[in-house]
């Protein structure tokens, strides 16, 4: 009887043990609803936007290609930072540039660099500033150039000492593609900041320490993955989007970039805004002016350009890729595909009768890391199996980082949509900052003719070039690694 009388809890003890499960569930709720709140909550304004299609002038599609030669010797073609630091040395009144990699960050086993990009772009806007000091610059950047606030950065503290505003992206304020951990960052760790002054952890990109609180937002995987450019050219104006960061670690990557000039560029402009607004930076005025300003009328039927961001990105995709038909064709030159939606419907418009091309690069490095090859390698398993034409790019160290797509129909008219996205679920629905550029011309124009070649040159490995190998060169057909990709694309536990 005394023994069982011992047992029995005290109800101080229930009480106790109530308030604790009370709490945890409390918790737990508290957790879940800001997960799926940072998954879904509402798009920032301007976030996600279609402008209207524009003529434009001197539209040209600038390509990046590193190849290897008859002789295995490796070569890289270079214009789309050449074209930047060109446009940046003659502006005026205004430079906005937005980056995502602005950095000279290498992992200890990455590709030889043929460039100091981050110091070149560097050197080319402080100088800009030098020569003309009433110009209007801007560099809107992503905060993993600091480390998430765990590293000071060399080139944007050059930038600000210089009299050149710098923006560092309010990541918070997007969207979380992996609700999983921002749920939880939320609440417990994003009001800790970070501290320059440096950690005990490793870089995850190189050399250096860094601090606990770079690695827990690191683990929020969102981005500004934005890559443009826009200055002003005497009377007129002139956009960049680009797939290129100025990255030393990436300068040997392929890449592609759209270049124009016309009201289209100041429709970029505008774009770029909303990224100043969502990071608690000011417009300057001299900007705002910009919005209103006129640009050279061009003639009717000649090249039009349309500015995409973020989720329009994927419906322009999407669209192009469903209403091609029977006889016309689609090339696809891009780093990462993964999306299920788009996969599908590439795969759907070949069994129309499309002919399509698929050329992927095989994700096996990156920031000097050897990859596993996820996602492509699956997603080029389900093209394969549906008889669509893949091929990979044959890189050594160095990534085939372009975003390009191409149709071109029976008619003589063309699409091509090139820029930042790559085609996944976290930079097509919302959740990155992206820009891409969507041009509409006839087959014969000098851009189209220029993407025609860039994609002939890379399928066929023409002009004794060594660029694209065949499927079976890097063909999976790993059940386990295939559903370690679905899980990853679908919960955004990934770093595609």
């Amino acid at each position: 009887m005394s023994e069982a009388i011992a047992s029995t809890p005290k109800p101080l003890e229930r009480r106790t043990w109530n308030w604790f499960k009370r709490f945890l569930l409390a918790l737990l709720a508290c957790y879940l609803a800001m997960a799926v709140y940072q998954a879904h909550k509402p798009l920032l304004e301007g976030i996600g936007q279609e402008f209207p299609v524009r003529s434009a002038s001197a539209v040209t599609l600038l390509a990046d290609v590193t190849y290897l030669d008859a002789a295995g010797v490796r070569h890289s073609d270079q214009q789309v930072f050449d074209e930047a630091l060109r446009l940046i040395g003659q502006a005026r009144r205004t430079v906005v540039v937005d980056m995502f990699l602005f950095n000279d960050f290498s992992g200890t086993d990455a590709a030889p660099s043929l460039r100091p990009l981050s110091a070149q772009l560097t050197r080319a806007l402080v100088e800009r500033k030098g020569t003309v000091p009433g110009l209007q610059a801007m560099v809107i950047t992503d905060p993993i150039n600091t480390l998430y606030g765990g590293t000071p950065s060399k080139h944007l503290d050059a930038l600000r000492a210089a009299g050149i505003e710098v923006v560092v992206t309010d990541l918070a304020r997007l969207r979380a593609p992996n609700p999983a951990w921002s749920g939880f960052w939320q609440l417990c760790c994003r009001w800790a900041g970070n501290s320059e002054d440096g950690g005990w952890l490793p870089s995850p990109f190189g050399r250096g320490k860094t601090t606990l609180r770079s690695y827990l937002a690191l683990l929020n995987l969102n981005a500004n993955h934005r890559k443009t450019l826009v200055v002003d050219t005497g009377n007129n104006w002139a956009g960049l989007v680009a797939s290129a960061n100025p990255h030393d670690g990436s300068s040997a990557h392929g890449n592609v970039a759209l270049r124009f000039d016309g009201a289209a560029a100041l429709d970029l402009l505008r774009s770029e805004r909303a990224v100043a607004a969502m990071s608690g930076a000011g417009w300057p005025q001299a900007l705002a002016d910009a919005r209103s300003a006129t640009v050279p009328a061009t003639d009717a039927g000649d090249t039009r350009v349309q500015i995409l961001t973020e989720g329009r990105i994927r419906d322009a995709l999407l669209a192009s890729a469903t209403k091609a038909k029977a006889g016309e064709r689609l090339d696809i030159a891009v780093f990462y595909f993964s999306h299920r939606a788009l996969l599908k419907a590439v795969i759907a418009a070949h069994r129309r009768g499309v002919q399509v091309r698929v050329l992927l690069d095989p994700n096996e490095d990156a920031f000097g890391r050897k990859k596993n090859g996820i996602p492509n390698r699956q997603a080029a398993l389900e093209l394969h199996r549906a008889d669509v034409p893949v091929r990979w790019c044959d890189t050594h160290g160095e990534q085939c980082h372009a975003k390009l797509m191409l149709t071109r129909d029976t008619d003589g008219n063309a699409e091509l949509i090139a820029g930042s996205a790559n085609y996944t679920r976290r930079n097509l629905d919302d959740y990155n900052l992206e820009s891409s550029a969507r041009v509409l011309a006839a087959t014969n124009t000098a851009v189209m003719e220029q993407a025609t070649a860039y994609f002939e040159q890379s399928w066929n490995n023409r002009d004794g070039r060594r660029i694209s190998l065949p499927y079976s060169a890097y063909a999976d057909t790993s059940r386990w690694r295939y559903w370690r990709y679905r899980f990853a694309e679908a919960t955004g536990l990934s770093s595609f």
